[in-house]
């Protein structure tokens, strides 16, 4: 089969692996349809993620069909339609009973594209399969529900849940990239007074605006704090949400937080960041991080088949497997290519 294989940070082609096959009674094999490239995994090529080895196939995110079970699998039949959630989780841990899936004690967690191979493939083994897929509704937009294979529960889970963000607060999003709008998409649901949104892209932060941001500040000349102190009249946000993963952008958020907020991180980080405990310690900070465990899941899925959320906006272009380091290439270019989420066909 035709997958996307790493081979050390800057190095990665599409090669012909082996097709997946059955290796615990849990696992189930799936047919992509469609998937997608996530933030992290230009964070793998950029060799942020160590644990990811030479010859891993990458991708964590997608829909497919259901080509083979093991013996245990009974939530699914070969030939269902699912979304594959980046999370495995095997539901019966103490971690996954209370809902932590991302901390699976027995080999789950984030694993696909990281630990085992992942999903830009023609195929994708799934490791406990009744716990990790969700059935994909005849009625749904395919494309749309690649969304909610991580990013969707992502911007949920790490910012908006963890950000506390109630009726009436001001929140700031550093970051107007695919997990930053889904975290704009998704903070609606609490009715925040204003939502501004931070970034160095313009066009992304038009983007922002069409997505309902109150608010867009451009950072190209490195201000951004000075404007949102000023937007906020000195008083700063309820909530800042840390969505790129670099230090700069973590930096803002501990500038721009008020007395009694929560910084929320949801960025992946590669190198250390400064925590400002000088100026925070007597501030009544809450500050958050968190991998994301995809709980949600259901939930979202609900709320677009109810047309409440519409990822679909996140998407801007579209390849065919074949395609898929063009697909890269377009991605991580995002400023001159404006790009957010590309859909990867396999056809």
């Amino acid at each position: 089969m035709k997958a996307l294989v790493y081979h050390g940070p800057g190095k990665f082609a599409l090669e012909e692996k082996a097709k997946p096959t059955i290796k615990a009674s849990t696992d189930a094999i799936i047919k992509i349809i469609k998937t997608t490239i996530c933030g992290t995994d230009l964070h793998i090529l950029k060799g942020d993620l160590p644990a990811v080895s030479d010859g891993r196939i990458l991708g964590h995110e997608g829909v497919g069909i259901v080509d083979q079970i093991g013996a245990n699998v009974m939530n699914f039949k070969v030939g269902d339609k699912v979304i594959i959630s980046c999370i495995s989780s095997c539901g019966s841990c103490a971690n996954c009973k209370k809902g932590m899936y991302s901390h699976c004690e027995k080999d789950g967690g984030w694993i696909l594209g990281n630990l085992i191979d992942g999903t830009q493939a023609e195929f994708v083994r799934t490791p406990y399969a009744d716990n990790s897929l969700y059935l994909m509704p005849a009625e749904a937009d395919e494309e749309s529900l690649v969304m909610l294979s991580d990013i969707l529960p992502t911007g949920f889970e790490c910012g908006v849940i963890n950000g506390c963000i109630k009726p009436g607060d001001i929140v700031a999003i550093i970051g107007a990239g695919p997990i930053g709008l889904s975290t704009l998409l998704t903070a609606q649901f609490y009715s925040p007074a204003e939502i501004i949104v931070v970034d160095i892209d313009n066009n992304r932060l038009e983007m922002a605006k069409s997505f309902g941001a109150t608010q867009v500040i451009s950072n190209q000349d490195g201000k951004a704090i000075e404007k949102i102190m000023s937007a906020t009249k000195n008083k700063g946000v309820d909530v800042a949400i840390e969505a790129i993963g670099i230090a700069s952008s973590f930096d803002i958020c501990q500038a721009i937080v008020a007395p009694g907020g929560h910084i929320a991180n949801i960025g992946v980080h590669g190198k250390p960041v400064q925590l400002n405990l000088d100026k925070l310690w007597s501030k009544n900070i809450t500050l958050t991080t968190r991998l994301v465990d995809t709980v949600n899941i259901p939930m979202l899925l609900k709320t677009i088949l109810a047309g409440k959320v519409h990822p679909k906006k996140l998407i801007t272009h579209h390849f065919a497997l074949k395609d898929a380091v063009k697909a890269y290439e377009v991605f991580e270019n995002a400023a001159t290519e404006h790009s957010l989420k590309v859909i990867i066909t396999n056809s």
